[in-house]
């Protein structure tokens, strides 16, 4: 672990030393774990009750110091921290979208009244660069319903090579849907700024599919907050498609609805049922 280095400790009944940290590497969008050894620098003992009491918590803040993200999850001491007592916790820290230069400052919080540095301690302030949520920009297509000639001619024709092997996210699709030559790109750039699941629009040939399939009409822009399932995903970290609509879905969380990565459907093209 890191050794914190000599910072201002307030004299009162409140009051933190920071003493010891270590921390994952931080990439967007994706959990990583920390380490944190600290002590009970105050007069008053630390207890947790449940939800409530002393928790540790964090922020995220830009190169000026504004926050980017204020209230992190929270961390309970499993144990009364009296005075002069040191204790190390393990809270996991969600880094923010899109990759970029950030400090990670954590602090104590009195759940509901007050945090620590709103009574006089120095939050432990670290300056962390969150890399792009996946290391290598290599994309995957699993097609379902066998192949169709148009649907293999449109994913070789991507702006960005699919791969065989080796892919980090895997994109699924049916015979008789073509991806526009952005598609593979724009997939890509979503999971690079921290989207473990992407979804684009689709662009349905006939009439019924039309109305069926309106919410993902193409030019809807991005919406992390997508109403829908994802309709032909491209997916991280083992994730699963379901199905919707008779098409390869997903409907989980951490996942963002790019309207402009627009996939054509072919009328009656090989979509599976169920």
């Amino acid at each position: 672990m890191e050794r914190v280095g000599e910072h201002p400790v307030p004299v009162g009944p409140l009051a933190v030393r920071w003493l010891a940290y270590e921390l994952d590497e931080a990439r967007a969008g994706a959990p990583a774990k920390a380490r944190i050894r600290l002590e009970n620098a105050g007069s008053a003992p630390w207890r947790s009750r449940g939800r409530e009491g002393v928790q540790l918590s964090y922020h995220w803040l830009d190169a000026l110091g504004n926050a980017i993200v204020w209230d992190g999850p929270r961390t309970s001491f499993s144990r009364v921290v009296e005075p002069g007592g040191t204790v190390e916790l393990e809270p996991v820290v969600v880094a923010p979208r899109p990759p970029g230069s950030y400090r990670l400052a954590f602090d104590l919080v009195e759940e509901l009244r007050f945090w620590f540095q709103e009574v006089g301690s120095a939050p432990l302030d670290l300056p962390i660069e969150v890399k792009p949520r996946i290391a290598e920009r290599r994309l995957g297509v699993q097609l379902h319903g066998g192949h169709d000639p148009e649907t293999d001619a449109a994913l070789a024709a991507q702006e960005e090579q699919l791969v065989a092997e080796g892919a980090v996210a895997i994109a699924h699709l049916v015979a008789g849907a073509s991806p526009a030559p952005d598609w593979s790109r724009l997939l890509l750039d979503a999971h690079e700024e921290g989207y473990a699941a992407v979804g684009g629009a689709v662009q349905a040939e006939s009439r019924t599919d039309r109305r069926r399939l309106a919410p993902w009409v193409p030019g809807g822009g991005r919406s992390p907050r997508f109403d829908h399932p994802l309709l032909f995903p491209s997916l991280l970290d083992g994730l699963q498609p379901g199905s919707h609509e008779r098409l390869p879905s997903y409907a989980g969380s951490d996942a963002l609805f790019e309207g402009r990565a627009v996939v054509r459907l072919r009328s009656r093209s090989g979509r599976r049922s169920g």
